[in-house]
């Protein structure tokens, strides 16, 4: 059957869009932080010495440099104030979640303190990205000084860069909450979408280049060009699969009348958690390494022993790389059941069905219902992690095999896919709410205009 947007995809028109004045503005308000976002990435910090610094990431560009430039638009080879993007704020928020799992005042705020609790958690989201925005800026300025990448080093160059590169990390963190609330979409993904989309072209130019010039077969060539098609068409098809359990609710008599006895479906999507773990995965990722690359990319011989070990332990976290593969499908798998039992609660599900009267047909409501939701829940997140960790691995075995020459990373692919589809269903959403609108708006008209008349007969 249906969904009321597909019905509303196959009657849409550009007559019902244009007079949707409300969803306009949400789509100018969103073009223009994202425009503003653009234009950030191009402001370099102060003090930096563009040219030694450009030639230090030409020569880590293909590692995690690589990554963390794709995420972040191309902010890091500008060394831009929003080089960090939103990476310490994702790892606040990846911080925050898990404390309220384990931390007893933190999860009592998650389960019990509603709208206020929330906001309580998102407070200390913020209060942690400022701390880990700190601590991540200093480890920057003080490889990029040591690097020799700082026209006046000293105190005062580590402390703007400090201060530059945390206010840009929480301009976006506001201006992400801005885009959730007057926009359209999830501002947070909206960011790192426009992120990735903006170095797209010079991607895939890079990669047709590569085929010019002989660097790649022209069967290799066609071959990630119809592997990426298929992946394309792969991510559409698991993100929009459900697995429908029928919940049944029992006739009762009010009155006269014998009401209820209907059916419906609880749809448990395939992969529920989203496109969060791989974000999260990539963001713990990124945050050591980065730090550790910048300290040690110069002056080896004059580092202590301590700093050389962590240089050589980040040097084996690059793309193709077997151990940063495997780390990298253990946090997605770990982050898809973790994020998974966050956003719902076998439980609490089975106890809203009992309250009003719903159950599973064959199943006891109660503790049966909620051990049964839980084990099909279970199931379908493996399917669902396994799908996430094969999407985002296959551009890695790529990398592997063709050199860091390619990359196009499989989150990346996710990112682009995920969000373009939650962003149409978001603007599917506005115009369907728009069309009840002009109903229900013309419907009273038609009340009004008849009022008089029979007045006027009587």
């Amino acid at each position: 059957m249906a969904s009321a947007a597909e019905q509303l995809a196959a009657n849409m028109n550009f007559g019902a869009f244009a007079k949707a004045t409300d969803l306009h503005k949400r789509l100018l308000f969103t073009l223009g932080a994202l425009i503003v976002y653009r234009l950030g990435t191009y402001v370099p910090l102060p003090g930096i010495d563009m040219v030694a610094f450009s030639q230090a990431f030409q020569n880590n560009s293909q590692g995690i440099f690589g990554m963390m430039n794709m995420f972040a638009g191309g902010a890091v080879e500008r060394m831009a104030v929003f080089a960090l993007n939103l990476m310490p704020y994702i790892s606040a928020s990846i911080i925050v979640q898990l404390m309220g799992s384990v931390y007893g005042p933190w999860e009592k705020l998650r389960k019990e303190g509603g709208e206020a609790g929330r906001k309580q958690l998102n407070q200390y989201t913020r209060y942690l990205t400022v701390v880990l925005g700190l601590v991540q800026s200093f480890f920057i300025a003080t490889g990029m000084q040591t690097g020799g990448m700082a026209l006046h080093p000293g105190p005062l160059f580590i402390i703007s860069t400090c201060i530059t590169l945390t206010s840009g990390t929480l301009f976006l963190m506001w201006l992400g909450e801005q885009i959730t609330a007057r926009g359209i979409g999830n501002g947070s993904s909206m960011i790192i979408f426009a992120g990735i989309v903006a170095v797209l072209p010079r991607t895939v130019g890079t990669l047709l280049n590569m085929g010019s010039t002989g660097d790649l077969q022209a069967p290799v060539l066609v071959g990630i060009l119809l592997l990426l098609l298929a992946c394309i068409v792969f991510i559409v098809f698991m993100e929009r699969s459900q697995r429908r359990l029928r919940v049944q609710y029992p006739k009762r008599q009010v009155g006269n009348r014998i009401v209820g006895g209907e059916s419906s479906f609880m749809p448990l999507k395939v992969n529920t958690a989203g496109v969060i773990p791989p974000i999260f995965a990539s963001s713990l990722l990124l945050m050591p390494t980065s730090v550790a690359t910048f300290l040690n990319q110069n002056n080896a011989a004059d580092q202590p022993e301590w700093m050389r070990i962590i240089g050589q332990v980040a040097g084996t976290l690059t793309h193709g790389n077997w151990m940063f593969t495997l780390l990298y499908a253990v946090l997605i798998i770990f982050f898809c059941f973790l994020y998974t039992s966050l956003v719902f609660n076998p439980d609490e599900t089975a106890e809203n069905l009992r309250k009003y009267g719903g159950f599973l047909p064959g199943i006891r409501p109660g503790k049966r219902t909620a051990e049964y939701l839980d084990h099909v829940l279970t199931r379908i997140t493996v399917i669902g992690a396994a799908y996430i960790t094969i999407v985002c691995l296959l551009p890695e075995f790529l990398i592997s095999s063709l050199g860091n020459a390619f990359y196009f990373g499989g989150t990346s692919i996710l990112i682009v896919v995920t969000v373009t589809m939650d962003t149409v269903a978001q603007i599917q959403s506005h115009l369907l709410a728009h069309q009840y609108d002009g109903l229900i708006k013309k419907s009273k008209l038609k009340t009004g205009s008849k009022a008089p008349v029979r007045g006027a007969l009587r």
